[in-house]
């Protein structure tokens, strides 16, 4: 059905997990402020009896997780089976360490008195969450591509494929390749890093233990993600050519280089789905915002997935985007304002660029790290590993309790 010209409020670009939840979270409004809120997405997920299995996970931090029990969306994929696991652990070692000793550094839920340190989702489980939420909560899902945009006096024009609409802000939530940040003129830095991930399922000889298992190679990185099924996703960061020689080799021999690689942490893994590469690289918009438009997500960022943060920060942007846009309707404020726009973006991006750094640096010195330098990040490691005061810091961000959160995120 075509929008024809149609106003709206708010126009997001982007139906992926983070621009659905930003749609939920602004429709949920106090009753009668909630503003009109357009979903445009260029492939909405497929109804499938039998989908194939999405290896693309998110490892969802207790931050991620209120909000999606904010707009609903939780209660939906803890009620889709397997959607959701849990983790109660994590353990990371440098290459000449070991999984649970000397130089270690391990995380555990009990210690933090919590459930859980987090849990792995799919993609498509957590689309499919978000984009039910924001339809329940009453916001507007059109299937369709931006063809142009122009700027208006007072408002922004987008003509699509299936329409013409007008907003008072548009949103940019369309992932690395945005369309918006590109038309809207916002610019990007980035560096290659010249690393794909590579990413499967693979079964392990020795159960999982709801543990997340990451290990530095000095060529890259190796994460094991438990799943609900028992098995585990991979996700290995490697320099392009080697990544390219493993991608090319028979499943048989790319499950002996994986279990190596791993130090056998869960036994012999065992490949048992197709594998995925993906190019890994560091970005940021130039400006997040200008008037009538902002940008959330990978639209406005991209980091190292080593900490597996980058939806979370995406999740974080949302919720930091729609308090502001609260707080400006509350006085009166235009929602497209620049003025309005710029305290989300001096908000989100000081945060997102320390921890994008601070990934580059680990990635750097853990991942690559080599001679004296590398050396003394592992010892650091291992100091922090030995010292629960350290620890907590780092088990406190990687859940999402630490920095300057939007109220949705913050403990009840």
């Amino acid at each position: 059905m075509s929008t024809g010209d149609a106003n709206f409020d708010v126009v997001i670009v982007g139906g992926g997990p983070v621009g659905a939840a930003l749609g939920a979270l602004l429709r949920h409004a106090p009753a009668g402020r909630a503003p009109r809120v357009l979903l445009l997405e260029r492939a909405l997920p497929s109804v499938d009896v039998h989908p194939a299995p999405d290896l693309r996970v998110f490892a969802l931090s207790r931050a991620s997780e209120r909000i999606l029990r904010a707009i609903g969306a939780w209660e939906l994929l803890a009620a889709e089976p397997g959607a959701l696991a849990a983790y109660e652990r994590m353990h990371v070692w440098p290459m000449r360490g070991q999984a649970r000793g000397e130089g270690s550094l391990s995380f555990d839920a009990a210690e933090l008195a919590e459930p859980d340190l987090g849990h792995i989702v799919t993609n498509s489980a957590l689309q499919r969450a978000a984009l039910a939420a924001f339809e329940a909560a009453g916001g507007c899902v059109q299937q369709g591509s931006v063809q142009s945009l122009e700027f208006l006096e007072g408002r922004v024009r987008l003509r699509s494929t299936v329409g013409v609409v007008n907003a008072a802000l548009l949103v940019g939530a369309d992932g690395g390749r945005s369309v918006v940040r590109a038309q809207a003129g916002l610019g990007l830095e980035s560096e290659d890093y010249g690393q794909l991930a590579l990413v499967c399922n693979v079964q392990s000889e020795q159960p999982h233990e709801h543990t997340a298992w990451q290990r530095f190679l000095g060529e890259g990185t190796l994460a094991l993600l438990p799943l609900g099924s028992g098995e585990s996703s991979i996700v290995w960061s490697l320099p392009r050519a080697r990544a390219l020689e493993l991608l090319a080799l028979p499943a048989e021999e790319f499950s002996a280089e994986l279990t190596a690689a791993s130090d056998r942490v869960l036994g012999t893994l065992t490949l048992v789905s197709e594998r995925l590469q993906f190019p890994l690289r560091r970005a940021s918009a130039v400006h997040y915002v200008r008037e009538r438009c902002a940008l959330v997500g990978d639209a406005a960022h991209s980091v190292h997935p080593l900490a597996g943060q980058g939806v979370n920060l995406g999740f974080l942007d949302a919720a930091a985007l729609a308090e502001t846009l609260a707080a400006g309707r509350t006085s009166g404020e235009d929602p497209g304002a620049l003025r309005l726009l710029r305290r989300y973006e001096r908000w989100r991006k000081s945060e997102n660029e320390s921890l994008s750094l601070a990934l580059s640096l680990l990635n750097r010195f853990l991942a690559f790290g080599d001679g004296e330098l590398g050396r003394w990040a592992e010892r650091g490691m291992g100091w922090v590993g030995r010292s629960a005061v350290l620890r907590r810091p780092f088990a406190e961000r990687a859940l999402g309790l630490s920095g300057e959160l939007p109220q949705v995120a913050r403990r009840a």
